[in-house]
C-alpha cells in the first residue's frame, strides 16, 4: 500500500519508483482520492504520484452524490457509480473510455448513461460524447454531446431536455427550450411548445439579483392560437398573453420597495390554456407596487395599484380600478397620557389619484381622493372586567360623485363621519375536568364572552360615492354585537393543545337601513356586513344579522376539522356553509372541502319563489361544490406512492377538475404518470403527462414540478 496526503493505492502487487513517482499496481487495485472522495477499483493501475496522472484498466468506481434537496426533486444518498474499459486521470480530471455512468445500484441499474467517452471533473462537470440514456436496457435518449454540471449551485447555458405529451383539445404537444446563464446575477429561459391542433406557445422568463438586497423576475407567456375547432368546422380563437413580474429591494433612508405586476390580455385565454384549476376560475388580476418605511409606531407607503375583475369572457366586460399614485400614512395606538385614564391616539390618512372603468361607467383619468381618520381610545378596568371606549372621525374628499341614475359627474363630495365604539369584555369562565384517555389526562373548558357597540353617523350620501376599495363601505350604523367563544384545552403527557374551538357571533341593528345605504330589492354591501361574514345577506332593511358559527376540531395530532355556517333567522335556514377536514395518519393523507351557498332570491323571504327561474335575481351566485384529495406517501418515499384530487359541482353534476398521479420511486429514480381532467366553461379537456425523475439531478418529461402532487 502507498498513501500520501492526497491519495492511497492498495493492491496485491505494487512497483514504485521513488525518483519519478511512477507506480504500477496489479491485482485487486483500490485507489482512493481524498479531496473529492473518489473510490476506484481496477485490474491494473499505472500512476505518477507527483503529477497526479495515471491510467486505470477495467475500472469501476464511485464519487459522492451532491445533495441538492429542493421541492419537486427526488433526493438520494446513493453515490454516482461509473465503470469503463479503461480510464485515465489528468490532474483533477477523469476520462472514461467506453464508459457507463449512473447513481443506481449495479450491476442492473434502473437508468444509465453509456458513452464512448465521458470526461469528468469532480465537483465541476461531466461531458458525454455520443451518449445514450437507457432505462434498464431500453434506449430512450441520444445526444451527440451531453453536459451535466456537478457543481453545488450549477449555472451553465444550454438546451433544455425536449418534452412530448398529448391533450384532447391541443393535440400532440412538442416542446424544447434554451437556458442562458447571462451572468452570475442574471439568467433567462425560453421555451417553445407546439400544439398540433392549436399552434405555438411561447414562454420567456428573466431573473435577476443585481445586489444582495435586490431581486426580481419577468415572465411572458403567450399562445398564437389557430382556434378551437367546433363540430361545425368553425374555429374559436382563444389566444392571448400573460405578463408577470416581481421586484423587491431596499432604498436609502430605510425605505423598502416591493412590486408585483400582472397583465392578462383576456380572461378566455386564461381559462383555455392555464394548467391550474384555481387560476382558471379566478377572475381577478392584481398589480401593485409600493415603497414603504416603518419607524417607531408610524408607517409611510407610496402605492401604485391596478385591479382588474373580469365579469365574463366577453371582450371588454371587466371592471378596472387604478390607484396611481397614492400616499398612505398610519400610526398604531400611541400612548398620550396615564394621569387619570390611559389615553391612546392612532391615525390613518391617505391621498392620491384614482380611476374606475367598467362598461357604461367610468371616472376621469385622474380623480382625486383624500381620506383622514384619527381615533382616540381609553380603557376602564376593574378586576377582570374591561371596558374600551373609543371615538374617531373620518373626513373623506372625492373629486367626483355618482348620480342616482348611475352617471358620474364632476361635482366634489365630502364625507364627514363620526364613529363611536365601545367594547366590553367580562372575565372568562373556566373549569378543569378529568379527560378521556384518548384526549388527555386533563381537559379545561373556557368560555370567553365579548360585547361591542358601535355608532356611526354623518354618512348621508352613501349611494353617491364611487366604489374603489373598503374606504367606500363605511355607512351610518347603530348596532350591537355579541360573540361567545368556547375553548377546550387538553393536556396529555405534559403537553397542552387546543382540541376544540367553537365561536358564535351575531349583530343587532337599531338602524335597519344603515342611514339609507341599504336599498330593498338589490344586493347591498356595507362595512358592517363585510366584517360580519364574507357572504352577502343585505337585500332589504333588517334588524338582525345571520348567526355565524365557526367550529374547529383538533382532537389529536394529524386531524383537523373546521365547520363554518351562516344561519339566517329571517329565512330560517342555513344560507352558507363550509366544511373542511384534513387527516394524516403515517403515510396516508386525505382532505375534504365542501362549500354551499344557498339559492336565495333577492329581496324575497317567500319560499314560493323559484331560483330556477332565470328572471329571479339571486342574492349571491348559488354554489354546491366538493373538493377532495387523497394521498399515500411523500415525494422521497421508496416504492409506490399515489394521489388523487378533484373538484365536483353538484349543481351542474360535472367533475370540473380531477387529477390522478401514480409514482414509483427506486433507489435512484422515479417514474410518474398523471391524468388531468378539466370540465368547466367551454373547456372539456383530458391530459396525460409523464415524467422521469433522476435523484439529485432533476425531472424529464411533460409533468412539471409545479403540477406534481409529490
Amino acid at each position: 500500500m502507498i498513501e500520501t496526503a492526497e491519495m492511497r493505492v492498495q493492491a496485491d502487487e505494487i512497483d514504485y519508483d521513488q525518483e519519478t513517482g511512477y507506480t504500477e499496481a496489479r491485482g485487486h487495485v483500490l485507489f482512493e482520492h481524498f479531496e473529492w472522495g473518489e473510490r476506484l477499483e481496477a485490474d491494473r493501475v499505472e500512476y505518477v504520484i507527483g503529477e497526479e496522472t495515471g491510467k486505470f484498466y477495467r475500472v469501476k468506481g464511485t464519487t459522492p452524490a451532491q445533495l441538492g434537496a429542493r421541492p419537486g426533486v427526488l433526493t438520494s444518498t446513493s453515490p454516482f457509480s461509473f465503470q469503463a474499459a479503461w480510464a485515465e486521470r489528468i490532474k483533477n480530471r477523469y476520462v472514461l473510455h467506453d464508459g457507463l455512468l449512473t447513481n443506481c445500484k449495479l450491476p442492473r441499474p434502473w437508468w444509465s448513461l453509456r458513452s464512448s467517452r465521458i470526461d469528468i471533473i469532480p465537483g465541476d462537470r461531466a461531458l458525454g460524447y455520443r451518449a445514450v440514456m437507457r432505462l434498464r436496457f431500453v434506449p430512450i435518449f441520444y445526444a451527440p454531446v451531453l453536459y451535466k454540471s456537478l457543481e453545488e449551485r450549477p449555472r451553465r447555458s444550454g438546451f433544455l431536455t425536449p418534452n412530448i405529451g398529448n391533450s384532447s383539445r391541443r393535440g400532440l404537444m412538442l416542446g424544447a427550450g434554451y437556458y442562458w446563464a447571462i451572468h452570475r446575477s442574471y439568467d433567462a429561459t425560453y421555451r417553445l411548445q407546439y400544439f398540433t391542433q392549436r399552434g405555438p406557445a411561447h414562454h420567456f422568463e428573466f431573473r435577476a439579483k443585481p445586489a444582495r438586497e435586490w431581486d426580481g423576475s419577468f415572465l411572458v407567456y403567450g399562445v398564437n392560437d389557430r382556434g378551437l375547432k367546433l363540430a361545425s368546422g368553425e374555429r374559436i380563437k382563444q389566444g392571448g398573453a400573460l405578463i408577470a413580474g416581481d421586484l423587491k429591494g431596499r432604498l436609502p433612508k430605510g425605505f423598502r420597495v416591493f412590486g408585483d405586476v400582472n397583465y392578462l390580455s383576456n380572461f378566455q385565454f386564461r381559462q383555455a390554456f392555464t394548467e391550474s384549476f384555481t387560476e382558471a376560475v379566478f377572475s381577478e388580476v392584481h398589480s401593485i407596487g409600493f415603497a414603504t418605511k416603518s419607524w417607531s409606531s408610524y408607517s409611510l407607503h407610496f402605492v401604485a395599484q391596478r385591479n382588474e375583475n373580469f365579469q365574463s369572457t366577453a371582450e371588454g366586460d371587466k371592471i378596472l380600478i387604478r390607484k396611481l399614485p397614492q400616499a398612505e400614512f398610519r400610526s398604531i395606538d400611541r400612548e398620550l397620557s396615564r394621569r387619570i385614564l390611559p389615553l391612546w391616539f392612532s391615525v390613518e390618512a391617505s391621498g392620491g389619484l384614482v380611476r374606475r372603468t367598467q362598461p357604461l361607467f367610468q371616472t376621469r383619468n385622474v380623480m382625486d381622493r383624500v381620506d383622514f381618520a384619527p381615533r382616540v381610545t381609553t380603557a376602564l378596568r376593574w378586576r377582570d372586567f374591561h371596558l374600551l371606549p373609543s371615538f374617531g372621525i373620518r373626513e373623506t374628499h372625492y373629486g367626483e360623485r355618482q348620480t342616482p341614475a348611475g352617471r358620474v359627474v364632476g361635482a366634489n363630495l365630502t364625507r364627514h363621519a363620526r364613529d363611536f365604539q365601545l367594547e366590553f369584555t367580562p372575565p372568562s369562565l373556566e373549569r378543569v375536568f378529568a379527560g378521556p384517555k384518548w384526549l388527555g389526562e386533563k381537559v379545561k373548558h373556557v368560555i370567553e364572552p365579548r360585547f361591542n357597540y358601535r355608532y356611526v353617523t354623518g354618512v348621508a350620501d352613501f349611494t353617491e360615492m364611487i366604489r374603489f376599495d373598503e374606504t367606500e363601505l363605511l355607512s351610518n350604523t347603530n348596532e350591537a354585537s355579541i360573540s361567545l367563544v368556547n375553548r377546550l384545552y387538553a393536556k396529555k403527557g405534559g403537553v397542552v393543545h387546543e382540541a376544540l374551538t367553537w365561536e358564535l357571533w351575531h349583530k343587532r341593528y337599531f338602524d335597519p337601513t344603515f342611514g339609507g345605504a341599504v336599498v330593498a330589492g338589490r344586493r347591498n354591501v356595507v362595512q358592517s356586513s363585510a366584517e360580519m361574514t364574507g357572504y352577502a345577506f343585505l337585500d332589504a332593511p333588517r334588524r338582525y344579522s345571520p348567526v355565524v358559527s365557526a367550529l374547529r376540531l383538533n382532537p389529536v395530532p394529524g386531524i383537523g376539522v373546521e365547520w363554518r355556517t351562516d344561519y339566517d333567522p329571517l329565512r330560517r335556514e342555513i344560507v352558507n356553509g363550509t366544511l373542511t377536514a384534513d387527516v394524516r395518519i403515517r403515510e396516508y393523507a386525505t382532505s375534504f372541502g365542501y362549500s354551499r351557498v344557498a339559492c336565495v332570491p333577492q329581496g324575497s323571504l317567500s319560499q314560493q319563489v323559484s331560483c330556477q327561474d332565470p328572471a329571479v335575481k339571486k342574492l349571491s351566485p348559488p354554489s354546491n361544490q366538493l373538493r377532495s384529495a387523497f394521498g399515500y406517501g411523500h415525494e422521497n418515499k421508496r416504492g409506490w406512492i399515489a394521489g388523487f384530487n378533484s373538484v365536483y359541482d353538484f349543481r351542474t353534476g360535472v367533475m370540473q377538475f380531477a387529477a390522478t398521479q401514480v409514482t414509483y420511486n427506486t433507489d435512484c429514480c422515479g417514474f410518474s404518470v398523471q391524468y388531468r381532467r378539466f370540465g368547466f366553461g367551454t373547456r372539456n379537456e383530458n391530459q396525460f403527462r409523464v415524467a422521469l425523475s433522476i435523484a439529485n439531478i432533476g425531472n424529464f418529461g411533460t409533468l412539471k414540478k409545479t403540477e406534481r402532487m409529490f
